[in-house]
């Protein structure tokens, strides 16, 4: 293939990430879903509030396994394999509320969607960070902006159509919530986009490099890190630690989101179903801004650099979610709301081109596979803290969380070159 198509080639692959990392996204509006599945079948909720852990939880373990997949089978299996159970996981999470079972919603929308959505989202960043050495940042932070912007569309979409498919008695008794359906045609939705995204993906050609683009020499010897090697130096644990800490705050804020920003609106508003959909517009609404600031920090660590960007992220928002709980204003939450996810998703977008550039390229589906197991963990202690604790307490901790971030990022240093890949 000429050097004209394939660079077209890799703005198509793109593309296609694009796609995938929306429908992907959507997993993080799964804080609509959770009153009326509590309302519908009396379930608690910290016991509702575990699906979306286990989702989390498995997400990160599965890109683990998915970036050492990439590596060995190509990007086009992986991601094939990851739009197939997430699709699945999806619709099961219907079923599991038109019958009323908790543990088949554990097992659709927590194992098997969380499953099929690791293996998703690790496939195009190791993809693209491999097309585009010239725009790391900037590329990285386009992809997984489309998995924040997911959680837009589900989070405007969904309460709508929960409320559209709501089957109410004559006596006011909910006999069908709406949710089974709203996942039904989700889920078939995905199973088309997400396979048929998955088919463009393809590694470029080995030693491919773009027109005009000359790697300069501390980026090349980066090339020596394996796997072993990277694992075994203290930075990337802190990278680790990082991504986990600002994960864990952001992670536990969104699950929660909904709930507390209905907390905020009911001051004005009284009707419950028009309060539910003014939580799920704030949730969409912050959405927007988790797939802005991906793209906006990505493409800013290409200029001020990764570490810089990492500290401005972490600072503010330890002062921002000290703040929250003595926020009464809907239109402040709001914005508070939209820039605390938007350094959550910043971090997702800096993250792997700091990997990129702290250890290389060669090995990135497995380096930044295995470092996305931190999104795992953090997908527990986040939503778990923010459940168990008041929201007061939950935000102080939070805010606690990203101050450590800061100090550990303070701290970093790029690690030396030790030994060649094999």
């Amino acid at each position: 293939m000429s050097a004209e198509n394939l660079e077209k080639k890799r703005w198509w692959i793109a593309v296609a990430a694009i796609i995938l990392q929306v429908c992907l996204g959507t997993v993080y509006a799964w804080s609509v879903f959770k009153k009326p599945l509590m309302s519908m079948h009396g379930w608690s909720q910290t016991s509702t509030q575990v699906t979306f852990m286990i989702c989390i939880g498995i997400i990160g373990v599965a890109a683990a396994f998915g970036g050492i997949l990439v590596d060995k089978k190509g990007p086009r299996f992986v991601a094939t394999i990851g739009g197939l159970l997430f699709g699945l996981g999806t619709l099961l999470a219907g079923l599991a509320d038109q019958i009323g079972s908790l543990f088949l919603l554990y097992l659709g929308f927590g194992l098997i969607a969380g499953l099929g959505n690791g293996f998703g989202y690790v496939t195009p960043i190791a993809t693209l960070i491999r097309w585009f050495p010239d725009k790391r940042g900037l590329v990285t932070g386009l992809a997984v902006m489309g998995f924040g912007a997911g959680a837009f569309f589900m989070g405007q979409i969904a309460p709508v159509m929960i409320n559209d498919y709501q089957v109410v008695e004559s006596s006011g008794k909910i006999v069908a919530s709406g949710v089974a359906k709203t996942f039904y045609i989700w889920g078939v939705i995905f199973l088309i986009l997400c396979i048929g995204a998955a088919q463009m993906f393809k590694n470029p050609p080995k030693g491919w490099l773009p027109a005009g683009f000359t790697p300069s020499a501390s980026k090349s010897t980066i090339e020596s890190f394996n796997l072993h090697d990277a694992i075994r130096s203290p930075q990337w644990w802190m990278l680790w630690s990082m991504l986990f800490l600002n994960v864990s705050a952001g992670i536990g804020l969104i699950s929660q989101l909904s709930p507390m920003a209905q907390d905020v609106l009911k001051r004005t508003i009284t009707d419950v179903a028009k309060l539910a959909v003014a939580g799920g517009t704030i949730v969409a609404i912050s959405s927007i801004f988790n797939g802005l600031g991906r793209l906006f920090w990505a493409w800013l660590s290409d200029g001020i650099g990764r570490k810089n960007v990492f500290l401005i992220m972490f600072i503010t928002q330890a002062i921002l979610y000290a703040f929250v709980p003595q926020i009464a204003n809907s239109v402040l939450f709001t914005v508070v709301a939209c820039y605390l996810l938007a350094c959550y998703g910043g971090g997702f977008a800096t993250m792997p081109a700091f990997a990129a550039d702290s250890f290389g390229s060669a090995n990135i589906g497995r380096i930044y596979g295995i470092m996305l197991t931190a999104w795992g963990c953090a997908g527990v202690v986040g939503p778990l803290v923010f459940a168990q604790l008041t929201k007061t307490s939950a935000l102080y901790t939070a805010a606690g969380l990203v101050a450590v971030g800061f100090i550990i990022t303070l701290l970093y240093r790029r690690p030396e070159l030790k030994q060649k890949a094999d």
